[in-house]
C-alpha cells in the first residue's frame, strides 16, 4: 500500500508537467503561425538592433533614423523590436519614408512599449519566437549599440550564418568606438585560439556613418540631402 501510494504521488507532478508542456507547446505554435501570417506580405526589409535605454537625442538614434529613412525610401520595410530609443528612430525613419514599420515586440515588466511610428506592429510571449520573426523576412541586419539583448541578438545571427542555418547577408555593426574593443577581443582572442575563422570574423562590417552603412547594404543614399550626412559624434 505505502508503496502505491508512493508511486501515484510521484505520477501526479509528472503528469501536471506532460499537460504543461503540451500547452506550451500548442502556445509556441500558435505563436510562429501568429507571427508568420502577420509578415506574409513583407516583401524586402531590414532589421535594425539596438538599445531601448539611449536617449532619444543620442547620435545613435539620429543615424538610425537617418539610415532607416533612406532605406525607407527605397520601398524597403524596417523591423526592429518594437520599443523606444534606438528602435523609435529607426521606426521613425522608415514612417517619415512612407515605409512599411514594423515592430516586433514583446512581452516584459520594463521600458519595452511599442513605439509611435509603426505601421505593423505585434506583441510575442517568447523571446526566442520574436528572435525568429526579427531575422526570418530581412536580407540584411544593421545593429546599432546596445546591451545584452543586442549581443545576444548580434551573436546568434553571425552563429546562424557560420553553422549555414541562414543564407548569408549582410551584418553591419554601426559605431567602431562602441564595437571596437569587442571586435579587437575577438581578432586577438578569438581568431587565434582558432574558435572564429578569418573569413567568418570578415563578415562583420563596421559603419560610422549612414553613407557607409548604406554602402554594404548595397543601397545609394541621396548625397544632396543633410541627413544624409548623419554620423556618430565622439
Amino acid at each position: 500500500m505505502d508503496r502505491s501510494r508512493s508511486s501515484l504521488g510521484h505520477q501526479a507532478p509528472y503528469r501536471a508537467r506532460v499537460i504543461a508542456d503540451i500547452a506550451m507547446f500548442f502556445r509556441i505554435g500558435f505563436q510562429f503561425w501568429r507571427g508568420f501570417h502577420f509578415l506574409r506580405n513583407t516583401r524586402r526589409a531590414i532589421t535594425v538592433f539596438g538599445s531601448a535605454r539611449t536617449p532619444d537625442d543620442h547620435p545613435y538614434c539620429d543615424l538610425a533614423r537617418t539610415v532607416a529613412r533612406q532605406i525607407g525610401d527605397q520601398g524597403i520595410a524596417i523591423v526592429t523590436g518594437g520599443g523606444g530609443a534606438v528602435m523609435q528612430a529607426a521606426n521613425r525613419g522608415a514612417f517619415e519614408a512612407g515605409a512599411p514599420s514594423i515592430g516586433i515586440n514583446i512581452t516584459i515588466e520594463r521600458e519595452q512599449k511599442a513605439n509611435p511610428y509603426l505601421t505593423h506592429s505585434l506583441v510575442c510571449r517568447y523571446f526566442f519566437v520574436r528572435k525568429v520573426l526579427l531575422c526570418r523576412y530581412s536580407e540584411a541586419f544593421l545593429i546599432l549599440p546596445g546591451g545584452f539583448g543586442t549581443l545576444d541578438e548580434c551573436f546568434e545571427i553571425i552563429t546562424l550564418i557560420q553553422t549555414r542555418k541562414m543564407h548569408p547577408r549582410p551584418v553591419v555593426l554601426i559605431g567602431s568606438e562602441f564595437w571596437g574593443g569587442l571586435l579587437d577581443w575577438c581578432r586577438k582572442t578569438l581568431i587565434p585560439q582558432g574558435m572564429i575563422t578569418e573569413a567568418e570574423f570578415a563578415r562583420l562590417h563596421v559603419a560610422d556613418t549612414a553613407e557607409e552603412a548604406l554602402s554594404y547594404l548595397g543601397i545609394q543614399g541621396p548625397s544632396n540631402q543633410a541627413t544624409s550626412t548623419a554620423t556618430i559624434t565622439r
